[in-house]
């Protein structure tokens, strides 16, 4: 929720939130919710009054440890259509930390100015909405669409200076990763991570050559999940399942 929230105070939700509440959820007088504006931690609420206003009464805080210990940057190549809805959602509830759309040469959506913002905007609500299914209550940023050699190229420029969307130096303990449908080391060859992790998924067709090869100078790994060819919208989310379960929290 975009409001400052407190124990004891009574608040009015936003349309949106009211509308689910009441239209989707089906709430009432009463009946009990659970409120967080993203931050971390949340609010055990009562519905005060279910009118225009829809007003809730904030009770205890709690800080419920929902995250995984792994923080998991997601960075997917544009699929087509509205599929990248569905791997926001599904990343989110796997538990990425951070989501970067990257247009690759292969991508067959292209989105630049006022339409890049706005499909990013609605991937941030999709994550928005995504925490809220899950029980997760630190929003995931899914950052603004770059091309992909612009993404690269400012992972090689500031090297161990960090940065945005898993910007940073490749080490053991934050290792970035290819997913590669033709070669590629298996995910439990690899030393356990300690800190971070970067997931590169290609759009429909994969990276091409010269995009695998900036890659791999950018520090990334090629792995492999097997001899299957997965689609895009499949790769990313199996990848992060499998990371989960070998070093998060699964």
């Amino acid at each position: 929720m975009p409001l400052p929230l407190a124990t004891g105070h009574i608040v009015s939700l936003p349309d949106a939130a009211a509308h689910h509440a009441m239209k989707v959820l089906r709430l009432r007088c009463d009946d009990e919710l659970v409120l967080f504006d993203g931050s971390g931690g949340e609010y055990a609420a009562r519905i005060v009054d279910a009118g225009r206003q829809f007003r809730v009464m904030l009770n205890e805080w709690r800080e419920p440890q929902r995250e995984a210990p792994l923080s998991l940057t997601l960075v997917q190549g544009l699929p087509s259509g509205d599929k990248m809805d569905w791997v926001v959602q599904k990343a989110v509830e796997l538990g990425a930390a951070a989501i970067q759309p990257v247009q690759a040469k292969r991508s067959v959506v292209r989105l630049a100015g006022e339409r890049a913002e706005k499909r990013a905007a609605h991937w941030q609500q999709v994550a928005v909405a995504a925490c809220e299914q899950s029980g997760r209550n630190r929003i995931p940023e899914v950052h603004a669409i770059l091309d992909l050699p612009h993404y690269l190229a400012q992972l090689i420029e500031v090297g161990g200076a960090g940065g945005a969307g898993g910007a940073g130096e490749a080490t053991e303990s934050a290792p970035r990763l290819l997913l590669s449908p033709h070669h590629g080391v298996r995910l439990n060859a690899l030393p356990r991570p300690s800190g971070s992790v970067t997931l590169l998924i290609g759009p429909e067709g994969g990276l091409e050559e010269g995009e695998e090869s900036m890659a791999r100078a950018a520090g990334f790994q090629a792995v492999s999940l097997g001899p299957r060819v997965l689609r895009t919208e499949t790769a990313g989310l199996a990848a992060i399942a499998a990371v989960m379960t070998l070093w998060g929290d699964f």
